[in-house]
């Protein structure tokens, strides 16, 4: 078996971008940013995310933070977006303008598609009145630890292989920056995934020792610490950067880790075809399904909600009406259909359905229960009505389901496959 060592070598090797794509790709930067501050006063274009950071992996998409001077802009917030539409119209052909807690905008050039920022310039964090302010801070602080920028890419590309990556409403995983500051926090990407194995719950990481020796779950707002792991954000020391982080992303990182520890491979650091994950899953008597449902039009986060409430709207109807699922998930990538897969028994269910009811002793309850259904019969000293079964097979209900309004209302077409 390898070593850690040299697993970690060699995935490091494999995730560099490559020189021809990084080439072109900031040769397109440079284009766009220099077009952008051409003739500007007080609004500066600076390269922005990861490739500010060089925490880039193998395909990377670049950010352009438009800086805004405080002194002249700090008291039109609201209206950057409409004074950085006014300037990209008159510079570029085709723009395209994005919703967001402040609106941003999309340029092609090729095959690359790079987003746009409007940001106020600020030198600290107090003085944001947007949260996108604070990202070139954030930015500035990992520039700060480049001799780390591997361990960081390592940490974000074993989040992405183990799909714990993204802290978008829909996914609620571990954001770019979280993997950062982790990796800071430890060290190197080893000492993240050797701690992050014994993590317990509501573990607490403050880089820069802000509440040292204090209960940080005292001096910081409680709504803000709800979540598994609380990372003091090191720009913002009232702020937890892993807010978003669900239980399950945190368990699933968790979980990956020992494993990786256990057998070191290179296996933990690609990303996996859901589908072939699923097919290998399926094993004797089961029966795979897959709905895809097409995205609608719209800002990432919102599309990836929509399509997170379908499959929690699918699960909880499924079993509602008794169905066992051995397995599911669902997967969604922004160039593709959302795709939800179950797994179940094949066995269909009986045709008759056990609905428990009150206990006898509370005879008010029991002649109303009753009345609702026409067979009762008592069982361990409580009431259960025997009703026939409108479903016996999942596939039938799902059929049902899709047709729902709820389901039609957040996606643009969708479609059943037994696989």
């Amino acid at each position: 078996m390898k070593s850690i060592k040299s697993v970690l070598d060699e995935v490091l090797m494999e995730i560099q971008p490559d020189r021809n794509y990084e080439k072109e790709i900031f040769s397109k930067l440079n284009f766009i940013i220099k077009k952008i501050n051409k003739n500007q006063k007080d609004i500066k274009a600076i390269l922005g995310g990861s490739g500010a950071k060089g925490t880039w992996l193998k395909t990377f998409d670049a950010d352009i933070f438009v800086l805004f001077g405080y002194k002249r802009f700090n008291d039109k917030s609201g209206k950057l977006s409409d004074i950085l539409e006014k300037i990209l119209k008159k510079k570029f052909k085709n723009i395209s303008r994005l919703h967001g807690s402040r609106d941003y905008f999309q340029i092609r050039q090729g095959n690359f598609t790079f987003e746009i920022v409007p940001i106020l310039k600020i030198q600290k964090s107090q003085q944001a009145k947007n949260i996108t302010d604070v990202s070139p801070l954030h930015s500035k602080w990992v520039a700060k630890h480049k001799k780390l920028v591997n361990e960081m890419k390592l940490a974000k590309q074993f989040c992405q292989a183990q799909n714990v990556y993204g802290a978008e409403s829909y996914i609620m995983g571990f954001s770019g920056y979280i993997c950062e500051i982790l990796t800071v926090y430890y060290g190197s990407f080893l000492n993240l995934i050797r701690n992050a194995a014994k993590w317990s719950d509501k573990v607490v990481i403050d880089v820069q020792k802000y509440y040292k020796g204090k209960d940080v779950f005292k001096l910081v707002n409680t709504s803000k610490l709800i979540s598994p792991l609380i990372v003091i954000d090191p720009v913002q020391k009232g702020r937890n950067a892993a807010a978003a982080l669900s239980v399950e992303k945190f368990g699933a990182f968790k979980k990956a880790a020992k494993k990786f520890l256990r057998k070191p491979s290179k296996e933990f650091f690609s990303r996996k075809d859901m589908k072939s994950i699923f097919l290998k899953a399926k094993a004797g008597n089961a029966e795979l399904i897959m709905i895809k449902a097409g995205p609608l039009s719209g800002k990432t986060d919102v599309i990836g909600s929509k399509l997170l409430k379908i499959y929690e709207f699918l699960n909880q109807k499924l079993l509602k009406h008794g169905f066992r699922i051995k397995k599911s998930d669902w997967e969604w990538g922004k160039k593709h259909d959302a795709a939800f897969y179950f797994i179940f028994d094949r066995k269909p269910l009986p045709k008759t359905a056990e609905i428990e009811g009150p206990p006898v002793k509370i005879t008010s309850h029991v002649e109303h229960f009753k009345k609702l259904h026409k067979k009762t019969f008592m069982k361990n000293n409580r009431m259960y009505a025997a009703e026939q079964r409108e479903f016996t097979k999942p596939i039938y209900l799902l059929k049902s389901i899709i047709k729902n309004q709820f389901v039609r209302e957040r996606c643009k077409s969708i479609k059943i496959e037994v696989l």
